[in-house]
């Protein structure tokens, strides 16, 4: 029997059950700490592909043979900037203000902004 080479599609096994889930990768169980999330995507005519977020862990180790994508954050500084020139500095002066937590202390009003900036970068 051939060797399967490193493009070849592996057999993937994923048993989600509340918010965990057990990944096999061709038959071999992937530690769930080492997983911070998982994705899968099929075109219709093509292989699916399980796109794991690896966690942050020191000691973790993947052997085997599996085509695997690992997801890299991308850098979120484009993305805020755009959001931020949209920003209309009087109508968030003015959000700010009229804030019912806002506070009297020193840097409140900033505060008040930095908060209603992430409300309405988060749609609320």
């Amino acid at each position: 029997m051939d060797q399967p080479n490193e493009t070849d599609p592996r057999p993937v096994e994923i048993t989600a059950q509340g918010g965990h889930a057990d990944i096999k990768i061709g038959g071999t169980r992937i530690d769930p700490s080492a997983v911070h999330a998982y994705s899968v995507r099929h075109f219709a005519g093509e292989h699916p592909e399980v796109l794991l977020h690896v966690a942050d862990c020191g000691d973790t180790r993947w052997s085997g043979i599996a085509r695997v994508s690992v997801a890299d954050a991308s850098d979120p500084g484009p993305a805020a900037a755009v959001f931020l020139d949209a920003i209309d500095p009087e109508a968030l002066e003015r959000a700010a203000l009229d804030r019912s937590d806002l506070g009297t202390g020193p840097n409140s009003l900033t505060k008040a902004m930095l908060i209603q900036l992430g409300e309405w970068a988060r749609g609320l």
